[in-house]
């Protein structure tokens, strides 16, 4: 491949999946609605939203660390998709691999909490406090999974990965369990119910977003999109195959992204120790208990 391609690559990768992003934000509440008897929003609102954020005269900054917090927020999820092999682009997923892909998630929440900090507020602190107690959480069983995911395929990356399924088996049949501890991880790294602890509108003000307006809460909501995208598709990735083509990667993509969506609007938000209690019974043992039968 030379520069002119992958220059090319580089930049369709993020911007495909701000657009898959959002028809998933927009899936997202309309299975809320679905779920609550409402009709949902149109088809464009996520479109409509981001305009509308964007264009509103933001004048409340707390300085260059706020700034760039939600630089790191969205820049996170734009350096995880040049990492994520998709049909036809492959990025420099064959550099960084996995394990550098897991470092890249890390970053949207640092970044927030480093922009959120610079703006004293109670609320913010807090909701900052509760979602870095959460990465806590969810990051061990992540972690867990990306191991056992290297070592059953003997490789870090992401291409050999998809490379053996398409010649062997699907991951989730060959580790039913690594597979299943994934989705108790997804649900936490999205940060929905019952692990909204972070946000919480009814009791911390939506917690981080309540110094975030206009182009800052634009840029949140772009995460999102990014955020949901990456989810569906590095779990399509590992234990489902990927796809050769965008018609058999997306429908994986969507439906891995609907579960969490389902369970969140079905279940009240748990408590703080709670979530860290989850995390760190259920999908740990059963990475732990798959790992064993892998090694």
């Amino acid at each position: 491949m030379n520069y002119s391609e992958l220059l090319a690559e580089l930049f369709l990768m993020p911007l495909v999946a701000f657009v898959v992003g959002l028809l998933m934000v927009l899936m997202m509440r309309k299975i809320s609605a679905r779920l609550q008897r409402r009709i949902g929003p149109p088809f464009f609102q996520p479109i409509y939203d981001i305009i509308k954020l964007y264009g509103k005269d933001t004048q409340i900054s707390h300085g260059l660390i706020h700034d760039i917090g939600i630089v790191m927020a969205v820049g996170g999820y734009i350096g995880a998709e040049l990492l994520l092999p998709v049909p036809g682009m492959d990025g420099i997923a064959d550099k960084g691999g996995i394990i550098t892909l897991s470092y890249f998630l890390m970053i949207p929440s640092l970044g927030m909490a480093l922009g959120v900090g610079q703006c004293a507020n109670p609320n913010g602190s807090i909701g900052i406090s509760r979602a870095l107690t959460a990465m806590l959480a969810y990051d061990i069983p992540f972690i867990l999974i990306v191991f056992g995911a290297a070592w059953h395929y003997e490789s870090t990356s992401l291409v050999g990965m998809l490379e053996y399924q398409q010649t062997h088996q699907w991951g989730i049949v060959e580790m039913p369990l690594l597979a299943i501890a994934g989705l108790f991880a997804l649900q936490g790294m999205l940060g929905k119910q019952p692990f909204e602890i972070y946000i919480a509108p009814a009791e911390i003000a939506t917690g981080p977003m309540v110094e975030m307006s206009g182009k800052y809460m634009g840029g949140l909501f772009v995460m999102q999109s990014f955020q949901l995208y990456t989810a569906g598709v590095l779990y399509a990735s590992l234990f489902l195959g990927g796809g050769t083509t965008w018609l058999e990667l997306l429908p994986k993509a969507f439906f891995v992204v609907a579960i969490p969506m389902s369970i969140a609007f079905m279940f009240p938000r748990y408590k703080t120790e709670d979530v860290v209690r989850l995390m760190w019974k259920w999908p740990v043992m059963l990475a732990l208990i798959s790992l064993a039968f892998i090694l």
